[in-house]
């Protein structure tokens, strides 16, 4: 099994971006010329290696390779944007790799891209400047079109083979992530369990009971074997249930309008454990979106387009714009799952002031994010 942590560290040993491994400062794909770059990176890394894995690293600084870290990025829906654009589709995996001298909230992310033997990936439609057809192959650190005939070659297998067998989990980096997890979360009654006599999962989290059922936020849950973290949150709750041949995650998302909030299931996580050292994660979206009363919701739209209108035109907010400021990001979630076609517009609109008023206002900006990309990929 592969240490996803020693991995990426033998990854960015190679100096340089190549035709099999690309690093980015930060993924954005909630935006359309974001969302076209990272899908030619991908077209290009599955044509250049057809017979070996591919990766993206995501969170260090281009120049002398950094680890700087991101946000931890949840999107299990991802293989849906792949599937959307690109004719036939590599097989790809995004996973937070967690570090020990980066903050709790923040992760190393990587992208593997899986073997497509020597199927040319190539562009299903049109997005951002890409035309549907098009076609990306790797020339050095470039993902470059190629506008003719290509023939795959497999020039990557055997030096991808050696890093990755270099990479290797053991039970040194094993007990040492363990200790490392219950040392930073000690304060949240961290636990581990170990399953099929292989895997260590641990877990921690703030517990609270409503009506003998255990709830927990600020959960952090991660794959030892793998150094992969599954989930983290600071906000939402999850409830977690365990056997001797899995673990589930149940993640609610706390949503309302002025003081009337509930807490609505939102993705189901199970991961499954087999005797033969495999696992599997299967997520499902349970979300269903709440209805509200549209008066109720115009008049709250029309209220955030005041605020936004305020921060542009630098006059102060008062009390009561400060609370519907930090409630702003979810309510306009809300106002476009009741068919507000531009509220995410308008959201976007406002997220730098969101930003610049302080990291409270802006996390509930990405939190809002975070549910709509699973609820629009899905």
């Amino acid at each position: 099994m592969i240490n996803k942590r020693l991995l990426i560290k033998n990854l960015l040993a190679h100096n340089d971006e190549n035709s099999f491994y690309d690093k980015k400062r930060q993924l954005n794909i909630g935006e359309r010329e974001g969302k076209a770059k990272f899908l030619k990176h991908i077209c290009a890394l599955s044509n250049s290696n057809p017979e070996n894995n591919s990766y993206i690293v995501i969170g260090v600084e281009d120049e002398d390779s950094k680890i700087v870290g991101i946000d931890f990025f949840d999107d299990s829906k991802i293989q849906n944007l792949i599937n959307a654009y690109l004719s036939n589709p590599p097989r790809i995996s995004y996973e937070n790799i967690p570090f020990p001298h980066l903050p709790d909230h923040l992760v190393i992310g990587l992208v593997t891209i899986r073997p497509n033997h020597a199927k040319i990936c190539s562009f299903r439609k049109n997005i951002w400047k890409y035309y549907g057809g098009s076609i990306f192959m790797r020339d050095g650190s470039i993902s470059m079109p190629k506008v003719f005939d290509i023939e795959i070659q497999d020039v990557n297998s055997a030096q991808v083979a050696s890093i990755e067998n270099h990479s290797h989990n053991n039970i040194e980096y094993t007990l040492d992530g363990v200790f490392d997890f219950m040392r930073k979360r000690k304060d949240y009654s961290p636990s581990y369990k170990v399953f099929k006599e292989y895997f260590v999962v641990c877990w921690a989290g703030r517990e609270k009971k409503i009506k003998k059922q255990s709830y927990y936020s600020r959960v952090d849950i991660e794959l030892i074997n793998e150094q992969v973290k599954l989930f983290y949150s600071a906000l939402d709750e999850v409830s977690i249930i365990q056997n001797e041949d899995s673990f589930k995650i149940l993640e609610y998302v706390h949503l309302g309008l002025h003081d009337q909030f509930k807490y609505y299931p939102l993705e189901e996580v199970t991961i499954s454990f087999g005797n033969n050292g495999s696992y599997e994660i299967e997520s499902n979206v349970i979300f269903e979106a709440p209805k509200f009363d549209k008066k109720t919701l115009y008049h709250i739209y029309n209220t955030n387009r005041s605020i936004v209108d305020k921060l542009r035109n630098g006059i102060d907010l008062n009390a009561e714009d400060l609370k519907d400021l930090r409630n702003l990001p979810s309510t306009y979630l809300l106002c476009y799952l009741n068919n507000f076609s531009d509220a995410l517009d308008k959201l976007e609109e406002a997220r730098p002031y969101l930003k610049n008023f302080g990291a409270e206002y802006y996390q509930s900006y990405k939190d809002s994010m975070r549910i709509l990309r699973k609820v629009k990929y899905n």
